[in-house]
């Protein structure tokens, strides 16, 4: 069987399959399942064109990881075929642990198990099945290989990671201002003491890449009525379990019924490979059957959240720069329950607040690194003509509340 395939890629055209072993894990089923989950969950429901997936992207960060390997290559840096291969495999896999909706049900269907740490396991799993030839590429993404800039080509604040979804997310949503040059910045990285640095001269993309990243930030990933429908997916969730979990009748499929009717941790990841691979079945349409059924519910709360987020009746969200007061949370409460007629515990689930913070660039810890002409290796943010940078690596935080459009803030 010809494993050599194209695919067709609407943002960077025709992409390679390089390796037999590459076509099978994208051929295993656990891979496939991230056709069905959309990179950007409910953004949809703001940017009509924003339907891509989990899918799309690790092609897509997999092929930039590729041609960034090459262009080092071209400059001298040594790279065997098996870390190229294993450099390939390592960022193809590391959105595996994405739940349905990718990041909202982290908080919900999972109590905070990170999908990096799945990520991992399903690594682990997939190197059983493929006979361990995925050993170095679970080096490579866990860090633990003694070449640092491999991984840094995985996880760091510029990755293969980051450089896709900013370009292929601004594709999608039609946001031009998240436009980036992909181009020349593969074109300027180098390696330097087992770094990834950025040559001098691509200094001016790296910050439009920082301020795309900021931009794209505000107008895409916290946008305020994505915001307001991921939380309300997130009390729904937490609705449907809380009435399983007290022996109610709720409709899932079965590998969402498990995780619906249990409390799980990592480590019962970790100890039970069975739980690994029913999480594996999961994806954003058990989701949306299970929702489209609870709308008819006979509980009142789980019936209606379930009809204004099919109806795309979304909270009303307000973000200010001061977190919420206990009485005026206290008032909101009161508000729910009379406008829903639920009780004062249960008013919970129509409203949620906490704090929304871009990050577009962190100074210190894991930094972008510019090589300059004259040989030295410097942190871009203390680069003295990009004032722009200093300021974009400062923690910007905002407060939100979001609740139904018939109560009163």
């Amino acid at each position: 069987m010809n494993k050599k395939k194209i695919f067709n890629d609407p943002v960077y055209g025709f992409i390679n399959i390089q390796c037999e072993l590459v076509f099978d894990i994208i051929e295993h089923p656990v891979f496939q399942r991230l056709r069905r989950i959309k990179q950007l969950g409910l953004t949809g429901l703001v940017y009509p064109g924003a339907l891509h997936t989990r899918f799309h992207h690790a092609i897509g960060a997999m092929h930039l990881m590729s041609r960034t390997l090459e262009t080092l290559k071209s400059k001298g840096v040594q790279i065997s075929d098996e870390e190229h291969e294993a450099a390939l495999i390592a960022i193809l896999l590391h959105d595996m642990g994405h739940g349905p909706f990718s990041h909202a049900l982290e908080f919900s269907l999972l109590s905070g198990i990170q999908h990096e740490s799945i990520s991992f396991l399903f690594m682990k799993y997939l190197n059983e099945v493929f006979d361990n030839k995925l050993s170095l590429a679970i080096k490579i993404f866990q860090n633990t290989y003694h070449r640092k800039f491999l991984h840094q080509l995985v996880s760091s604040q510029l990755d293969m990671d980051r450089l896709d979804y900013l370009k292929r997310d601004s594709f999608f949503t039609g946001v031009s201002e998240g436009a980036i040059g992909l181009e020349r910045i593969i074109s300027m990285l180098t390696v330097v003491d087992d770094q990834i640095v950025v040559e001098e001269k691509g200094i001016y993309s790296i910050e439009n890449f920082l301020n795309a990243r900021r931009l794209m930030y505000w107008q895409v990933y916290l946008h305020k009525a994505s915001v307001s429908a991921e939380k309300m997916l997130i009390n729904m969730i937490i609705r449907a379990k809380d009435l399983a979990m007290s022996d109610q009748e709720v409709f899932a499929t079965p590998a969402l019924k498990h995780f619906l009717l249990n409390e799980y941790t990592l480590e019962d990841f970790q100890n039970n490979e069975n739980l690994l691979t029913t999480f594996g079945q999961l994806d954003d349409y058990d989701i949306w059957g299970a929702i489209k059924v609870w709308q008819n519910h006979d509980d009142k709360i789980l019936s209606t959240l379930s009809q204004f987020l099919l109806g795309r009746k979304l909270f009303k969200i307000k973000l200010t720069n001061d977190p919420l007061s206990k009485e005026e949370l206290k008032s909101l409460r009161t508000h729910i329950a009379e406008e829903y007629n639920v009780l004062r515990t249960d008013s919970r689930y129509f409203f949620a607040h906490g704090e929304v913070t871009n990050k577009a660039y962190i100074a210190g810890g894991q930094t972008i690194n510019i090589l300059t002409k004259k040989g030295k290796v410097i942190d871009i943010a203390e680069a003295a003509d990009l004032p722009n940078i200093k300021a974009m690596s400062k923690i910007v935080k905002k407060y939100y509340l979001c609740c139904p459009k018939n109560v009163s803030l």
